[in-house]
């Protein structure tokens, strides 16, 4: 029951080439930076990475795209302010891209978490985001089908954490996180403050048994 990893190395070493990862944040909120540089190290590749944005100028997402070690994005907004190495890699042609609406990403990303086979909604109907898609029209409302989104790995950033996985976050840092958690098969989270002690059952935001490695790390100015 104790998921406390040692070291940002260690959460991050069962991660291999090819996988699908979810990263956590919006804009610089809830980022698990550490998490991202340890994977850095590691040097796993050819990565597809969910997130909600591609990264900008050369911290987080936007290293990995500089070191080459991602194949595909798949995210709502590719072309954050800076964010030159996305546009880089995908001018060059070295990368895929799957841009998806941020509302329909969070529910996609959910619906994995939840179990549910998709969902309609009106996002992208009659535009090229719905290309390929079932579309149905409901009381003269055209709906397109979205599928869930899961990933092998998640990586989040919480303010705080148990030795159960138990998480709590801070204000935006909430985000995306605790969903991605739920989607993934493998949930490793980086946590600013790691207790040995139960957290309150008040300001658990995501049940361990979403989380499968905790990690405490402080971000550094």
């Amino acid at each position: 029951m104790d998921k406390r990893a040692d070291s940002l190395a260690t959460a991050v070493a069962p991660i291999p080439d090819g996988a699908s990862v979810m990263i956590g944040g919006f804009g610089s909120s809830g980022i698990p930076f550490g998490l991202i540089d340890a994977l850095l190290e590691q040097g796993a590749t050819d990565l597809t990475i969910i997130s909600n944005n591609a990264g900008a100028g050369e911290t987080g997402i936007a290293k990995l795209l500089k070191a080459g070690r991602v194949a595909k994005v798949i995210c709502s907004y590719p072309r954050s302010p800076g964010s030159i190495w996305f546009e880089k890699r995908y001018e060059a042609g070295e990368i895929d891209l799957e841009v998806v609406p941020q509302g329909t990403l969070a529910e996609r990303i959910r619906a994995a978490g939840a179990g549910i086979g998709g969902f309609l909604t009106p996002t992208g109907y009659g535009t090229r985001l719905a290309e390929g898609k079932e579309v149905r029209e409901i009381d003269g409302q055209g709906y397109v089908m979205e599928a869930p989104l899961p990933a092998d790995f998640a990586l989040i950033r919480a303010a705080r954490g148990d030795k159960w996985g138990n998480l709590g976050f801070h204000a935006t840092a909430r985000n995306f996180n605790p969903v991605m958690a739920m989607a993934a098969d493998h949930a490793i989270a980086e946590v600013r403050a790691l207790s040995a002690d139960p957290l309150d059952p008040e300001t658990v935001v995501t049940p361990g048994i979403f989380v499968d490695c905790v990690v405490e790390y402080e971000v550094r100015p």
